[in-house]
């Protein structure tokens, strides 16, 4: 079995059922080739983005790895006049996560996490388990208990 990450520890300790996938070779995959990879539906595959906001919050967006996130409608879901992502270079300090292994459980604090509306069509979806390679597919519903989360369009249509 491949290592346990800290997203995969902290979802044992809630005990919440989840399926660990390992893909080789990450570096530089778009999250598209990694759901090729993983013989996944790209729809089911979420990848987490950190933004802040003109207040200088700081809000997590899931959303399917091939869209794109619509900042005013992110905003809007979040009641922030505006909001633009957060620096590559400031992401490590502020969620303990590196670029292509940012996962929306187990970041230093918590953060407000909205996924985008559609992941609550599937009985699971997949997202990153903190570190570059690692994923973990997972039911929306019982991530609750870990993170608070709400459910908004928030992707260009």
């Amino acid at each position: 079995m491949e290592e346990k990450t800290n997203v995969m520890r902290v979802l044992e300790k809630k005990k919440v059922a989840y399926t660990p996938h390992h893909y080789e070779n990450a570096d530089g995959l778009s999250g598209t080739e990694i759901a090729e990879q993983l013989g996944q539906d790209p729809d089911r595959v979420f990848k987490t983005l950190v933004t802040v906001a003109k207040s200088k919050a700081n809000y997590v967006f899931v959303i399917p790895v091939e869209k794109e996130l619509d900042l005013k409608k992110a905003a809007k879901a979040v009641g922030e006049k505006s909001i633009e992502m957060l620096k590559s270079k400031e992401l490590l300090p502020l969620t303990g996560y590196i670029h292509g292994g940012c996962s929306p459980i187990g970041m230093k604090k918590s953060f407000q996490t909205t996924f985008q509306k559609e992941a609550e069509n599937y009985d699971t979806i997949m997202f990153s388990a903190g570190k570059v390679g690692y994923q973990v597919e997972v039911a929306l519903k019982d991530i609750a208990g870990i993170i608070r989360y709400q459910l908004a369009d928030i992707v260009v249509d």
